[in-house]
């Protein structure tokens, strides 16, 4: 084996590396290395800075826990997890694009009949979220579910909030024309958790670290390639520079004001201005994908 030098080391580090039966981990490891001794080639760290480097992960880890993952909000404001999210969801032009699940997404979610308020109780004005699920083809996909979380009017999650039941979420299921109504309070713009390791590094940029006011939707249906997106609201402050580059054009809608004493979608009237965004969800087919892939 030659003995390192500043100039060989990494091609030695490779070598060593290519010992991996694993196929996958073997090529993982190597494109990893190659580029870390690449990132330190470039920036040549001090030792103090290493250190810090190293505290600055450590702490990352030490925060995460079952409500918080200060990893994935890391990779959130890098960009790294929309490029992710990208590579593993090439559909075909006319299918709704995809967007992060985020960490505040809570499993299980309560059903919820058609039309019914998943927001009952929470502050915030209401809105009303009206349209269908359907295929390429146009074809309506009844039964489709529609998983949706969202903050509430002053912008907080389910995790965010000290309480014992769901809270701005639910599970919706579209009728057999692929047709569906939720009933919920509008989303407003709020800024990402700031007292961990991110906001530490956030704070010394000049880069917002807001998220445009959005509504979170999982939707999935037999055959049809499921999907995680966010509908987000038109003019809000924020759309052009959300901090985890979530935004994708034909997510941008209107939350269009009614004014109170108008007919709600389910026909009745509301005493109150209201919201109502209309958006159609477009699945692409499962089999159609993996044809179009060969």
């Amino acid at each position: 084996m030659p003995y390192v030098t500043e100039q060989n080391l990494t091609n030695v580090v490779l070598e060593r590396w290519k010992d991996i039966p694993d196929p996958r981990l073997r090529e993982v490891m190597q494109a990893a290395i190659k580029h870390l001794h690449a990132f330190v080639r470039e920036v040549e760290p001090n030792g103090a800075e290493w250190f810090a480097a190293i505290d600055f992960l450590t702490r990352t880890g030490q925060m995460c826990n079952e409500k918080r993952q200060e990893f994935i909000l890391s990779s959130d404001v890098l960009g790294v997890s929309m490029l992710v999210d990208a590579i593993n969801h090439r559909r075909d032009s006319g299918a709704t694009p995809s967007t992060v699940e985020g960490p505040f997404h809570v499993p299980n979610a309560p059903e919820i009949a058609d039309g019914g308020d998943m927001a009952k109780g929470a502050p915030g004005i209401p809105c009303y979220v009206v349209g269908k699920v359907r295929g390429l083809g146009g074809e309506g996909i009844g039964g489709a579910e529609l998983d949706l979380w969202q903050t509430d009017g002053e912008g907080l999650y389910e995790d965010q909030r000290n309480t014992t039941g769901p809270w701005m979420r639910g599970l919706y299921r579209t009728r057999p024309d692929g047709s569906y109504l939720i009933r919920t309070v509008a989303p407003i713009s709020y800024t990402i958790p700031m007292d961990g390791t991110i906001g530490e590094l956030m704070n010394r940029t000049n880069i917002s670290h807001m998220r445009p006011a959005h509504i979170h939707f999982a939707i999935t249906a037999p055959g049809y390639h499921g999907l995680v997106t966010h509908l987000f609201q038109a003019g809000d402050e924020f759309i052009e520079t959300d901090v985890v580059y979530g935004v994708k054009e034909s997510l941008i809608v209107d939350f269009k004001k009614m004014p109170a004493g108008a007919k709600a979608p389910h026909g009745e009237v509301v005493n109150e201005p209201f919201y109502v965004v209309n958006y159609d969800f477009v699945l692409e087919r499962a089999a159609a994908a993996a044809v179009a892939a060969e």
